[in-house]
């Protein structure tokens, strides 16, 4: 028997239709380390080779934002709010969640969160 995993959290359901045009809202969760994400940022891209034109931020201390049910409603509102048609989110924690040369000094690693020290964000491997 075939057992297919089922995709419950909206965001990623929206993601996964793929590219359907723009505005692509990019959504990204980020955490003190790849377990719990407590940051999310969205944002909206309204044309190809774009940056976001507007970028909003959700924050948690107690749950995963991934699986809080008032943050993604709060998301889903954004994402409709702007009209973004394709959303763009991998669902993985993609880093620290805060913010070089704003909450630590830049080219250092940041001091409140030590897994991701010397981590590839993208790939989440120890770099040599």
């Amino acid at each position: 028997m075939n057992f297919k995993r089922r995709v419950t959290n909206e965001i990623l359901k929206k993601a996964l239709k793929g590219f359907l045009g723009y505005p692509i809202a990019t959504v990204a969760y980020y955490g003190p380390d790849n377990k719990r994400a407590t940051k999310v940022a969205v944002g909206i891209i309204t044309h190809e080779d774009g940056e976001a034109d507007i970028l909003q931020r959700w924050f948690t201390h107690s749950k995963d934002a991934r699986l809080d049910i008032e943050i993604t409603n709060q998301i889903l509102a954004f994402i409709k709010q702007h009209n973004a048609v394709s959303v763009a989110s991998v669902g993985k924690i993609l880093g620290c969640p805060h913010e070089e040369a704003i909450d630590y000094p830049e080219g250092q690693n940041c001091p409140q969160c030590p897994y991701w020290a010397n981590r590839d964000r993208w790939a989440g491997l120890t770099e040599e």
